[in-house]
């Protein structure tokens, strides 16, 4: 199954370092979601206070173009009835997948965090990097893994960039207030503690631990609906 995982993962990035949508839409898009929150706040506080949130609103709202482009190019070929009709282990698909979504949205939120530091006075705490460091890799996987699942639930679904939003987002609501919560301990944002931000780290990892196994068990039957 990991050999199969690997194996996915090297397909959609070798897809995306070809199409290259990553660099020339997604991170633009979330570039110009940055600065409009600022436009919007108006408040170099406000703004200031608000930042780790912002920062992963702002990486939930381009995980949902990634997964819906990971899928309809899926579909479009019929890519995905041909693994499951050559009998490919669905779990390692759907790890697969996961990682090649992953570390696309690693390479996002780096983005991100550096636009909030220049964007928004944010301040990177040398006591708070390796909490930092660990909650982005908690949240990121969470996310990809989540996003992956409902992806694959909802990609060979008619209407389904509007079903996507309505599926997704109340699900993910657990790692965007965790992560928020995390970031905000490891930035010292409204004075939090490094300390304060551990059991929300506890709580990305339970969810990472539940969607992982749930993911990797419930993806074959999701897809094969």
């Amino acid at each position: 199954m990991f050999r199969i995982a690997r194996l996915i993962a090297a397909k959609d990035l070798r897809v995306e370092m070809r199409s290259r949508v990553v660099t020339n839409q997604v991170l633009p898009f979330a570039a110009i979601v940055m600065v409009m929150f600022a436009f919007a706040l108006n408040s170099d506080a406000v703004v200031s206070r608000v930042a780790p949130g912002l920062v992963w609103l702002a990486t939930l709202f381009s995980l949902l173009i990634l997964v819906q482009r990971s899928f309809a190019i899926e579909n479009a070929d019929g890519a995905t009835d041909a693994l499951r009709a050559a009998g490919v282990d669905p779990g390692g698909i759907f790890l697969g997948k996961a990682m090649a979504l992953a570390a696309q949205l690693a390479v996002l939120e780096v983005v991100l965090l550096v636009s909030a530091v220049v964007l928004y006075s944010t301040e990177l705490r040398v006591g708070g990097i390796v909490l930092l460091l660990v909650t982005f890799v908690a949240a990121t996987v969470g996310l990809a893994l989540v996003g992956t699942l409902y992806g694959g639930l909802a990609g060979g679904v008619r209407g389904r960039e509007t079903l996507l939003p309505l599926l997704l987002l109340p699900v993910v609501a657990p790692v965007l207030i965790g992560a928020t919560r995390a970031t905000e301990s490891a930035l010292g944002t409204g004075g939090a503690t490094v300390a304060e931000g551990w059991p929300w780290v506890g709580l990305l990892g339970v969810f990472v631990a539940l969607f992982s196994v749930g993911g990797t068990l419930a993806f074959g039957p999701l897809i094969e609906e």
